[in-house]
Protein backbone atom coordinates (compact mmCIF):
# COMPACT_ATOMS: atom_id res chain seq x y z
CA UNK A 1 0.00 0.00 0.00
CA UNK A 2 1.19 3.33 -0.40
CA UNK A 3 0.07 7.12 0.53
CA UNK A 4 0.18 10.09 -2.18
CA UNK A 5 0.42 13.65 -0.82
CA UNK A 6 -0.27 16.29 -3.63
CA UNK A 7 1.39 19.83 -3.20
CA UNK A 8 2.39 22.81 -5.01
CA UNK A 9 -1.45 24.15 -6.69
CA UNK A 10 -2.22 27.25 -6.46
CA UNK A 11 -3.37 30.00 -8.73
CA UNK A 12 -1.61 31.74 -11.53
CA UNK A 13 -1.95 33.91 -14.20
CA UNK A 14 -2.34 32.32 -18.15
CA UNK A 15 1.12 31.56 -19.31
CA UNK A 16 2.67 31.05 -15.80
CA UNK A 17 4.13 27.89 -14.54
CA UNK A 18 3.83 25.60 -11.57
CA UNK A 19 5.72 22.47 -10.38
CA UNK A 20 3.40 19.51 -8.50
CA UNK A 21 5.20 17.53 -6.48
CA UNK A 22 3.70 13.97 -5.35
CA UNK A 23 5.01 12.87 -2.18
CA UNK A 24 4.59 8.49 -1.56
CA UNK A 25 5.45 7.03 1.93
CA UNK A 26 4.35 3.52 2.68
CA UNK A 27 5.06 1.19 0.30
CA UNK A 28 8.32 0.89 -1.99
CA UNK A 29 7.70 3.92 -4.41
CA UNK A 30 9.81 2.64 -7.01
CA UNK A 31 7.20 -0.49 -7.71
CA UNK A 32 5.02 1.70 -8.92
CA UNK A 33 4.04 3.15 -12.49
CA UNK A 34 2.26 6.95 -11.62
CA UNK A 35 0.07 8.69 -13.40
CA UNK A 36 -1.38 12.57 -12.64
CA UNK A 37 -5.10 12.74 -13.28
CA UNK A 38 -7.18 16.52 -13.43
CA UNK A 39 -10.41 17.19 -12.64
CA UNK A 40 -12.28 20.54 -13.72
CA UNK A 41 -15.63 21.54 -12.51
CA UNK A 42 -18.97 19.75 -14.03
CA UNK A 43 -16.01 17.82 -15.91
CA UNK A 44 -15.18 14.09 -15.59
CA UNK A 45 -11.44 12.66 -14.49
CA UNK A 46 -9.10 13.14 -16.95
CA UNK A 47 -6.09 11.95 -17.78
CA UNK A 48 -2.75 14.35 -17.64
CA UNK A 49 0.68 12.35 -17.87
CA UNK A 50 2.42 8.82 -16.91
CA UNK A 51 5.68 8.05 -15.83
CA UNK A 52 7.02 4.12 -15.65
CA UNK A 53 8.34 3.45 -12.42
CA UNK A 54 11.75 4.02 -13.64
CA UNK A 55 11.23 7.01 -15.38
CA UNK A 56 12.20 5.59 -19.26
CA UNK A 57 8.59 5.88 -20.22
CA UNK A 58 6.47 8.73 -19.93
CA UNK A 59 3.20 9.60 -22.34
CA UNK A 60 0.83 12.84 -21.88
CA UNK A 61 -2.48 13.98 -22.99
CA UNK A 62 -2.39 15.77 -25.99
CA UNK A 63 -3.75 18.60 -24.41
CA UNK A 64 -0.84 19.12 -22.43
CA UNK A 65 1.59 17.81 -24.90
CA UNK A 66 4.73 20.36 -25.47
CA UNK A 67 3.79 22.53 -22.41
CA UNK A 68 3.44 20.09 -19.65
CA UNK A 69 6.85 17.15 -18.08
CA UNK A 70 5.83 14.92 -15.80
CA UNK A 71 9.62 13.56 -13.45
CA UNK A 72 10.00 11.23 -10.55
CA UNK A 73 13.05 11.03 -8.06
CA UNK A 74 12.53 7.78 -6.56
CA UNK A 75 15.29 8.56 -3.99
CA UNK A 76 12.89 10.83 -2.45
CA UNK A 77 9.78 8.93 -3.18
CA UNK A 78 8.48 12.13 -5.22
CA UNK A 79 6.92 12.29 -8.24
CA UNK A 80 6.87 15.73 -10.26
CA UNK A 81 4.50 17.51 -12.66
CA UNK A 82 5.97 20.52 -14.48
CA UNK A 83 3.14 23.10 -15.96
CA UNK A 84 4.30 25.81 -18.29
CA UNK A 85 2.17 27.94 -20.71
CA UNK A 86 -0.72 27.50 -18.35
CA UNK A 87 -4.12 28.26 -19.86
CA UNK A 88 -7.70 29.13 -17.78
CA UNK A 89 -8.16 25.40 -19.62
CA UNK A 90 -6.03 23.77 -17.26
CA UNK A 91 -7.87 25.06 -14.26
CA UNK A 92 -8.94 21.82 -11.92
CA UNK A 93 -7.92 19.11 -9.05
CA UNK A 94 -5.32 17.29 -10.16
CA UNK A 95 -4.24 14.31 -8.40
CA UNK A 96 -1.48 11.94 -8.54
CA UNK A 97 -2.03 7.95 -8.85
CA UNK A 98 -0.50 5.08 -8.46
CA UNK A 99 -0.28 1.10 -10.35
CA UNK A 100 1.85 -1.47 -10.08
CA UNK A 101 1.71 -2.49 -14.39
CA UNK A 102 2.83 -0.53 -16.61
CA UNK A 103 0.87 2.11 -18.86
CA UNK A 104 -2.96 3.29 -18.42
CA UNK A 105 -4.58 6.21 -19.38
CA UNK A 106 -7.85 5.12 -17.64
CA UNK A 107 -8.61 6.14 -13.40
CA UNK A 108 -10.08 2.98 -13.18
CA UNK A 109 -6.85 1.31 -13.60
CA UNK A 110 -4.72 3.13 -10.79
CA UNK A 111 -5.53 1.27 -7.03
CA UNK A 112 -3.58 4.69 -4.93
CA UNK A 113 -4.89 8.24 -4.85
CA UNK A 114 -3.82 11.56 -3.58
CA UNK A 115 -6.29 13.89 -2.21
CA UNK A 116 -5.53 16.08 -5.06
CA UNK A 117 -4.07 19.80 -5.30
CA UNK A 118 -6.35 22.78 -6.72
CA UNK A 119 -4.37 24.41 -9.96
CA UNK A 120 -6.69 28.16 -11.02
CA UNK A 121 -5.30 29.40 -13.96
CA UNK A 122 -7.00 33.34 -14.77
CA UNK A 123 -6.90 34.99 -18.29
Amino acid sequence: QVQLVESGGGFMQAGGSLRLSCAASGSTFSSFAMGWFRQAPGKEREFVAYISWNGVNRYYADSVKGRFTVSRDNAKNTVYLQMNSLKPGDTAVYSCAARRRGYSDSSDDYDYWGQGTQVAVSS
